[in-house]
């Protein structure tokens, strides 16, 4: 008997020796006068052994079959096999309609050996910080990279943007590497859609803060500009566990945004932008909350198509010559005007160069008309060190030796033979005299 029985006999048997009242006996158990009388007539009839549970040692009415589970131990090899057991459960019953609780899928995948549980670690203590109360009022955002397509297709990264306040995904998008161009693209397509936030909560990456120490209190980036000009916010993070929020999503995004490509055959990162807005509208179901005030902080008014474009341009400025000439990327842009154009020589003017490539050249708000002229460079380019990585990994790839085999003819026949000695197989007398 457990101790819950070994207490219930006891109670019970004072009841049946009148020492207790039945009205005392529900108070102490906690149970209806229905079912004092029942144990009360249990006990009269089979004394303490009639108390025992007559469910123990049976089996549960609810406990799946042995088919059903080899059923579902095949489906997890063939198709779920790195799957987590909550992931999984979900799978198992939309995909192949099999109902199975997570936590006994849990310990069935433990007994298989195709899951293993996590030990507990000790990790440094860092204290949540509330959520923003408003849809919009703080977005974080971040870029992960990963092997997203399972060697299908070259690594990438995958930019992210979550609301702090519902951990909605706003924006996911595949990119080569973490860019300010890919974050304009996402964050375009974003505030097109919602509105312009608040605010960004970001890393200190190069895209979003020049961390030179010389420049660092005067330059910003061109991340910065754009959201300076849209009256967006940009916060940097001093951690990673203060943007809690978004390196969570990155994990989860791991697991389970990896599989679904895969379960869904896709292994292009045109294919994936495609899948990612499905992706999000089911992520969200599932797994955002509702905020704390029902207000939207998103705010409506948008520049115009062009004024995006130019907003979301990567911005130099240059001086024209007296001859009303700029010098941009190999390029000689050639101002064209009406007149003599005298106002416009040694002119502070801002090249604007749009995500689609095109350049165009503003003056105090005014669009300048140019001719484009080619010129030959002799200089290096100019990058930074995530493009540099991935142009080395390229020219890795393209620049492979071809190393001969062991038994090929270069390493059988000796060139010199005074220096390295008669080479094994070669008959004396095969080279001429005087090599």
């Amino acid at each position: 008997m457990s101790m819950q029985e070994v207490d219930r006999s006891g109670i019970i048997r004072q009841v049946v020796e009148k020492r207790l009242k039945q009205k005392e006996a529900m108070g102490l158990l906690n149970l209806s006068k229905r079912q004092i009388i029942r144990l009360v007539e249990r006990y009269r009839r089979e004394g303490s052994k009639g108390l025992i549970s007559k469910h123990r040692g049976r089996t549960s009415n609810n406990r799946h079959s042995e088919v059903i589970k080899q059923q579902v131990r095949k489906l997890i090899e063939e198709q779920y096999a790195d799957f987590g057991p909550t992931f999984a459960a979900e799978k198992l019953l939309e995909r192949d309609g099999v109902k199975v609780n997570k936590e006994s899928l849990r310990q069935w995948m433990i007994d298989w050996g195709t899951w293993k549980p996590k030990r507990s670690k000790r990790v440094k203590v860092h204290q949540s910080r509330p959520r923003r109360p408003c849809f919009g009022e703080l977005i974080q955002l971040d870029g992960s990279h990963h092997d997203w397509f399972e060697g299908r297709a070259d690594k990438c990264c995958l930019l992210v943007l979550i609301d702090d306040a519902t951990s909605r995904l706003v924006g996911l998008r595949f990119e080569d590497q973490e860019t300010t161009d890919g974050y304009f693209r996402v964050v375009r397509a974003y505030i097109e859609r919602e509105g312009r936030p608040l605010a960004f909560y970001s890393d200190k990456a190069g895209v979003f803060r020049i961390n030179h120490s010389k420049v660092l209190s005067e330059g910003e980036t061109q991340f910065e500009r754009a959201m300076g000009q849209l009256g967006v916010e940009l916060i940097c993070a001093n951690s990673p566990q203060a943007k809690g929020r978004v390196e969570r999503a990155n994990g989860t995004l791991q697991d389970r945004l990896i599989k679904e490509m895969r379960l869904h055959g896709i292994s292009t990162q045109k294919a994936g932008n495609a899948f990612l807005a499905a992706f999000m509208e089911e992520h969200n179901r599932r797994f955002a909350v509702e905020p704390a005030c029902e207000v939207n902080a998103h705010r409506a008014g948008l520049p115009t198509g062009e004024e995006l474009d130019l907003i979301f341009s990567k911005q130099h400025v240059r001086t024209l010559s007296k001859n009303l000439e700029l010098s941009y990327k190999h390029a000689i842009y050639k101002i064209k005007v009406d007149d003599t154009g005298y106002t416009l020589r040694h002119a502070k003017v801002t090249v604007c160069e749009c995500l689609s490539g095109e350049v165009t050249v503003v003056y105090k708000g005014r669009i300048l008309p140019y001719q484009r002229h080619e010129k030959k460079t002799y200089t290096a380019d100019i990058m930074g060190t995530k493009e540099m990585t991935a142009r080395l990994d390229k020219l890795a790839k393209q620049g492979k030796k071809h190393i001969p085999a062991t038994q090929h003819p270069w390493r059988r026949f000796v060139i010199n033979p005074n220096k390295m000695g008669r080479a094994e197989g070669v008959r004396s007398g095969s080279y001429p005299q005087g090599v």
